[in-house]
């Protein structure tokens, strides 16, 4: 129950742990990536709305000139006509039809029609293609304007034909009365100066008069209303030679830019008006660009940080694992310890007990050999058990003297010794009895192999509980064990396998703890492994068993060599001699 909840604090605390560092990394990496990008984005935006606003302002001032131009120019050719020929000789139509020709021939089309009006509005000479001879214009507001003024243009109106026109008048003087001669300019040559300011798919310009009238022809099906221009027409008269950009949200709810600039003298305003979607969607296809890096570079940043997470939380478990598995080799070390000092003060206070009880048991078997004794009737009885208390007492001094190995009370005396050497004496005091249990030992040692730095007599100990249990668990059906020796990197290793019955799976773990066994009661102890495992641990090696039912068992004993002194010569490389 204890570990069950311990396993649960450990994944919760895991769990934790990994959420934590996933946040932590993704927060450091993600919100300097957002800052960077924003911060590039907004200067890269002003920069852009910057250069899309100056280009537009270069667009309008520069058809604000050539619309100027145009007008002036076309004054400058009526002006011309009104000073060089006087009211006599232009109220003739044949010449003024002469004159209207040369303009047309010089102007192309743009000059519709001339026509002369004296001090009272009625037009006594007309050339053009319209039937307006005779036209009076007195109450007109444009001949009221043009007799107030030495020129003027008039903004755009129907008039007598019908059609979007505009006047281009001069007012001359002839016999003390003033008279005008006027010319209509051609409209759609003049609207072509404005339409043909496209650009994008919804970027157009057109010209208001002072009331807000369309002076050329607007996309009726975009300029919806001109409430937003009403707000340029009533800029500060001062700031009227200025070009004016400005981003409004219209009526429909569409964000554009205006552009304006007056033109004619401050009475007409030309407007550029184009939406702002339009104007920036290069700005807009490189800001989802960028933000789909950003988005990709975020799940990238995300996929990582959970990898990175899960894999330093996976190797700090490991680690915390292995501190463990460290921790509890302490622990059963200690008491191991524990139990090897009581085993050794066990032996100590049964060894002279067990010695004088089979002193004894001599001097009873010696006092039996006297005359008197021979005689009784229980001789014999006697007899055996005196021999059942010296086998009995030769067994527990060989337990004892198990105990004292087990307590590291055996002869530690380090000196070289020859693996090999020693597996063949092993191998030879083990002769006999593998003999009487039918079983085969062979050997496969590799030659030449470095001398180990250790006690021969632990080491012996060692191969002779390996065979012996390996003769123990074949003593009834017989069968082979095979020893083989080999360098492995900088261990030797010495294997002890047998084709005996195998260990069952549950006891693997258990078979290296002190007192365990699986042999009948007397016929062991159940030290033999655990002080074998507590012989080669102690040279930092390591004793392992693999072992499955009906197929055998082997046992890896590991011993490490030892280290090499400076200067030490590496000695004859190792090779093969199979025996």
């Amino acid at each position: 129950m204890n570990m069950e909840r311990t396993g649960f604090k450990t994944n919760s605390y895991y769990r934790s742990l990994t959420r934590n560092m996933f946040l932590i990394i993704t927060i450091v990496s993600v919100i300097p990536l957002i800052l960077v990008s924003s911060i590039i984005l907004y200067q890269f935006h002003t920069s852009y709305q910057e250069k899309v606003h100056a280009h537009l302002e270069e667009l309008v001032q520069k058809h604000k000139q050539n619309i100027d131009s145009f007008l002036k120019d076309k004054l400058s050719g009526i002006q011309f006509l009104g000073k060089t020929f006087n009211f006599e000789e232009l109220n003739d139509e044949a010449f003024l039809q002469d004159i209207l020709k040369t303009l047309q021939e010089e102007y192309d089309p743009v000059f519709v029609d001339l026509g002369v009006i004296n001090t009272y509005g009625l037009q006594v000479a007309y050339a053009g293609p319209f039937k307006l001879g005779m036209a009076l214009y007195g109450t007109a507001d444009w001949f009221q304007n043009a007799m107030k003024t030495e020129y003027f243009i008039s903004d755009v109106f129907l008039g007598l034909r019908g059609l979007p026109h505009f006047i281009i008048a001069v007012r001359e003087s002839w016999m003390g009365e003033f008279w005008i001669l006027r010319a209509t300019i051609d409209f759609v040559a003049f609207n072509n100066l404005v339409e043909n300011i496209r650009i994008g798919e919804t970027g157009f310009a057109f010209i208001l008069n002072k009331e807000g009238n369309f002076q050329t022809k607007p996309l009726v099906d975009i300029v919806s209303s001109k409430a937003p221009y009403m707000d340029f027409l009533n800029t500060e008269p001062g700031s009227k030679d200025k070009i004016h950009v400005v981003e409004k949200t219209d009526q429909s709810g569409n964000e554009n830019i205006y552009v304006s600039a007056f033109l004619k003298d401050g009475d007409w305003l030309l407007v550029y008006q184009q939406r702002v979607t339009d104007a920036f969607s290069n700005f807009n296809n490189a800001l989802i660009v960028t933000l789909a890096i950003i988005l990709l570079g975020g799940l990238g940043i995300v996929t990582t940080a959970y990898i990175l997470s899960r894999q330093m939380v996976s190797r700090i478990a490991g680690s915390d694992k292995e501190k463990e598995m460290m921790n509890e080799q302490i622990v059963e070390s200690g008491k191991l310890a524990s139990v090897g000092e009581l085993a050794a003060g066990i032996a100590h206070e049964i060894n002279n007990p067990v010695a004088i009880m089979v002193e004894e048991a001599g001097w009873i078997e010696d006092l039996l050999e006297e005359e008197e004794f021979q005689e009784g009737q229980n001789l014999d009885e006697f007899s055996r058990a005196l021999n059942q208390i010296r086998a009995q007492g030769r067994r527990c001094k060989e337990i004892t003297q198990k105990l004292l190995s087990f307590a590291r009370k055996t002869d530690s005396r380090v000196q070289d010794i020859q693996a090999n050497d020693l597996i063949e004496e092993v191998v030879a005091l083990s002769a006999q009895r593998a003999k009487y249990s039918n079983v085969t030992v062979n050997t496969d040692l590799q030659g030449n192999l470095p001398t180990l730095r250790m006690s021969q007599t632990e080491l012996q100990q060692v191969l002779l509980n390996l065979i012996n249990n390996a003769l123990d668990a074949m003593e009834k059906s017989g069968g082979v064990i095979n020893i083989s020796s080999k360098l492995e990197g900088e261990s030797i290793v010495i294997e002890v396998a047998d084709n005996g019955p195998g260990i069952p799976e549950a006891n693997l773990f258990r078979i290296f703890d002190p007192f365990f066994t699986t042999k009948p009661v007397g016929k062991g102890t159940g030290l033999g492994l655990s002080i074998c495992y507590g012989i080669i641990n102690k040279l930092g090696g390591k004793l392992e068993v693999k072992s499955a039912l009906g197929q055998g068992s082997t046992f890896y004993v590991r011993i490490p060599l030892p280290e090499k002194k400076e200067g030490e010569d590496e000695g004859p490389p190792a090779g093969s001699d199979s025996h």
